[in-house]
């Protein structure tokens, strides 16, 4: 697996507790082992995790190994970028960005 250092990984079973039930917005990064994409977006998202913890929440969703939440949000690709919010998606992004970009991407339903 392809984790990003500090980007903590929920799955099908957890997704609900961890991320529909958390108490501020999460961004889900869905994602997959072979994705090279997704390897070049795990370095900006754990800056972003370590960074804006406070506000953000961040993770990360292996659709292979969970392809029921994948599904569920209608993900056809990876990465896929998820922000929820009071348990809703509020903002979907596909593709890997830089920090400053996505920051951007962020800045509105943050």
């Amino acid at each position: 697996m392809i984790k990003a250092a500090g980007v903590p990984e929920v799955t099908d079973a957890d997704f609900e507790s961890e991320v529909v039930g958390a108490d501020r917005p999460v961004l889900v990064e869905f994602m997959a082992d072979w994705c090279g994409p997704c390897r070049q977006l795990g370095p900006v998202l754990a800056e972003i995790a370590g960074e804006e913890a406070e506000r953000l929440k961040v993770v990360q969703l292996d659709v292979d190994r969970n392809p029921s939440t994948a599904v569920a949000y209608g993900v056809m690709g990876t990465p896929t970028l998820m922000v929820f919010r009071d348990g809703r998606p509020v903002k979907s992004m596909v593709g890997a960005r830089p920090k400053r970009r996505l920051m951007q991407d962020l800045a509105e339903v943050l």
